[in-house]
């Protein structure tokens, strides 16, 4: 079983940056792809960034792409998302998510990951 704790979350104005970070216990990261998704108020929950394990390759929502940046720390056995440029549409809580055999083509889809974490709030509010 993998755990996933997330942090970071917080209220930033516009235009401003937050880094979120997602831990793991309960067993390593190594060969899992790790990615974040985000759910506002009343919408379905969405992809936001993505990336795998071992190649590093990261995968990006358009409406974040250029502002947001996802990375992982192999040694550390966690995940970070800073996001920079923060737009009020940004606004949401943001779970990170971990699966160990998802396809390629899966990687956006939220009921492929079979590892979550609680999820950190964000706020982009003046």
């Amino acid at each position: 079983q993998v755990q996933l704790t997330e942090a970071g979350g917080g209220l930033v104005q516009p235009g401003g940056s937050l880094t979120l970070s997602c831990a793991a216990t309960g067993r390593t990261l190594s060969g899992y792809k790790l990615a974040w998704f985000r759910q506002a108020p009343g919408k379905d929950r969405e992809f936001v960034s993505a990336i795998s394990w071992s190649e590093r390759r990261t995968y990006y929502a358009d409406s974040v792409k250029g502002r947001f940046t996802i990375t992982r720390e192999n040694a550390e056995n966690t995940m970070k998302l800073q996001m920079n440029s923060l737009k009020p549409e940004d606004t949401a809580v943001y779970y990170c998510a971990a699966d160990r055999h998802l396809i390629l083509s899966s990687l956006r889809n939220d009921a492929a990951y079979d590892y979550w974490g609680q999820g950190t709030q964000v706020t982009v509010s003046s």
